[in-house]
């Protein structure tokens, strides 16, 4: 359960960039923000005014919020009438509201229009976003038991690996192992569209299929409805094994990938591999508070182009133009390590590099860690060795 304390420290940041920014109040209904701001996943609305105590307006259910959240107001959703009254009760017409635009539907958002009209609403997606992507010593510690998970699901997946087996059974018993340890069962992302189930595992020419997911890898998957992840192709001998996976611990996630092999991989890929540990070297050196996501990802970029590997770097037809990304709660966080991206690392943010080489017809190979920004650098969160794992 997260702390009342630890919830006040967040919502006191809220209100205080809300300030700032002349809003008098935040209606926070996104599944992740209610858990970040409430301490539940329970249906509800969270309403926060800059000037008083936060109230918890749930739907369903009422039961498990009160046992779940550390706020001291939770009260039944009575209907949008109550909940218009409630607001008009503290905050006076004209004032703003904020709104999780990027993520509110539109059919909700005409909803609040209506409801509110007295009042001015804005978006307030940026900030909680970046308030967010700052990690407290509690969240650390979550990410941190992550990290054991994610060790122990990659250690079985050396001891399960098989020639012979298609990459969805070989998926299927990670994500039982990873079940057995724990894992929530649901990797939450923020972005219009966009899912995943537990990650990637594909094998050899399906490992370069490109698909809708915005990542370096894609996947056939089983069928176009979900286009994506591990096809039934069987493994086979000396080619490269992706096993992209997140482990999730108490809601906190991390993310991590390696290479695995049945003998050992065409010299170019293992080559390759050795250029994606280059990056993650070189970006561990250039890391560090004050520093752009911009920045590292040309850096990147010109360390794969003077292996000549441009072309084949994150993406090879159809290029993403980042090579990490904030992870937490959802996978998709800020920051953004890309093309670009002027926003600067600030100390405790959490992001995962991937630095990854698409060939097309012969499979990925690269490497996947977590990191935190801390006063010095970048600290490595996954503890995993970084060696191609030669079955």
């Amino acid at each position: 359960m997260t702390s009342s304390s630890e919830l006040q420290q967040r919502i006191e940041k809220l209100k205080q960039s809300m300030m700032g920014k002349n809003i008098a109040g935040a209606l926070l209904v996104q599944r992740a923000d209610l858990f970040y701001f409430s301490g539940t996943g329970q249906n509800a609305h969270l309403f926060i005014p800059t000037e008083g105590e936060p109230v918890l307006i749930v739907k369903k259910s009422l039961i498990r919020a009160g046992q779940e959240s550390a706020l001291d107001k939770i009260i039944p959703f009575q209907g949008w009438d109550d909940l218009a009254r409630l607001i008009a009760d503290t905050l006076p017409p004209g004032s703003k509201i904020g709104l999780e635009l990027d993520v509110l539907p539109a059919k909700l958002y005409f909803r609040y229009q209506e409801l509110l009209k007295d009042y001015n609403l804005t978006d307030i997606s940026a900030i909680v976003r970046l308030i967010r992507s700052v990690k407290s010593a509690y969240e650390l510690d979550l990410i941190g038991e992550a990290a054991k998970m994610s060790r122990s699901l990659f250690e079985h997946a050396g001891k399960i690996i098989r020639e012979g087996v298609t990459e969805i059974e070989l998926a299927g018993r990670l994500e039982m192992q990873a079940r057995l340890l724990g894992h929530q069962g649901a990797v939450r992302m923020r972005s219009f569209n966009q899912e995943i189930h537990y990650g990637h595992v594909m094998a050899g020419e399906n490992a370069s299929v490109v698909s809708f997911f915005d990542g370096p890898t894609g996947g056939p998957g089983v069928n176009p409805s979900y286009p994506q992840g591990a096809g039934t192709r069987k493994i086979k001998r000396g080619e490269p094994i992706l096993v992209d996976l997140v482990s999730i611990f108490g809601g906190y996630m991390i993310d991590q990938t390696r290479i695995f092999s049945i003998g050992e991989p065409a010299l170019h890929l293992q080559e390759a591999y050795r250029q994606a540990l280059q990056i993650k070297y070189d970006l561990i050196k250039a890391g560090r508070p004050g520093t752009t996501g911009g920045y590292l990802f040309k850096k990147a970029e010109n360390t794969a182009a003077r292996a000549g590997l441009a072309n084949h770097f994150m993406g090879y037809t159809e290029k993403v133009h980042f090579v990490g990304h904030g992870v937490g709660i959802e996978l998709d966080e800020m920051p953004i390590i890309g093309r670009g991206v002027e926003q600067k690392l600030v100390e405790g943010m959490v992001f995962a590099l991937e630095p990854k080489f698409i060939f097309p017809g012969e499979g990925t190979v690269g490497i996947e860690d977590t990191f935190v920004v801390e006063k010095e650098g970048l600290r490595q969160l996954t503890l995993s060795d970084d060696r191609l794992n030669i079955i």
